[in-house]
């Protein structure tokens, strides 16, 4: 397994390094469909690729975003015409190759059917999670507009601060995978504090029309 993840990173900058704008949009799209192919990797490169000037930092997040944004956009395509059994059916077949399982999706539904449509942006800050939440928002048939601009304004942060952090470490911008691991359990907080103030809205709204 570490062998086939070193291999996917090696292949992954190659890409970017030949390719320009248009690779780094290519293993973006790729990264959402198959999340062995870590943006935690991708971004902080490219942002390290800002300092020899192949990149800039703004080029990096739109490019990012964008690419992130349209593979998210064939995974909400897939909710909304499959139904769950025959998204769980995929992941069971063939889910394996793509190193995805229905624990994935279980996971990644129990976070939407909790906290809602918000939850679209707050996955998007989480590695594994941020792919398969577009899954739930589909088989909802959640507002594609709605669905876009959450999943717009999660991953242009996710883009900008991973190349920033890139640029930022320089040559040690491969330890910006690190500290992603970190930050996760924070992101989970924000989202229950969220979801709470959220409810906790609409339960005084309600309670103040029955007044």
């Amino acid at each position: 397994m570490i062998s086939i993840l070193s291999a996917i990173n090696e292949w992954v900058q190659g890409i970017i390094a030949s390719a320009g704008y248009p690779g780094l949009g290519l293993v973006m799209v790729l990264e959402n469909l198959f999340p062995p192919i870590p943006s935690e990797i991708i971004l902080p490169l490219a942002g390290y690729m800002t300092l020899k000037g192949h990149f800039t930092l703004a080029g990096v997040t739109a490019v990012g975003t964008l690419g992130s944004v349209a593979g998210a956009l064939v995974l909400y395509g897939l909710g909304w015409w499959l139904d769950e059994s025959r998204v769980r059916h995929l992941l069971r077949h063939y889910g394996r190759y793509a190193m995805l399982s229905e624990g994935d999706l279980d996971r990644a539904l129990t976070w939407f059917n909790r906290y809602g449509e918000p939850t679209i942006f707050f996955a998007r800050l989480v590695p594994i999670v941020r792919s398969l939440i577009s899954v739930p928002a589909g088989l909802a048939h959640m507002s594609m507009l709605r669905f876009l601009a959450f999943t717009a304004l999660g991953t242009g942060l996710w883009s900008f601060f991973l190349a920033w952090a890139g640029r930022m470490l320089g040559a040690n911008w491969s330890r910006a995978a690190q500290f992603v691991s970190h930050y996760q359990n924070v992101v989970v907080v924000l989202i229950v504090v969220v979801a709470f103030l959220f409810f906790a809205r609409r339960l005084r709204t309600k309670i103040g029309t029955y007044r």
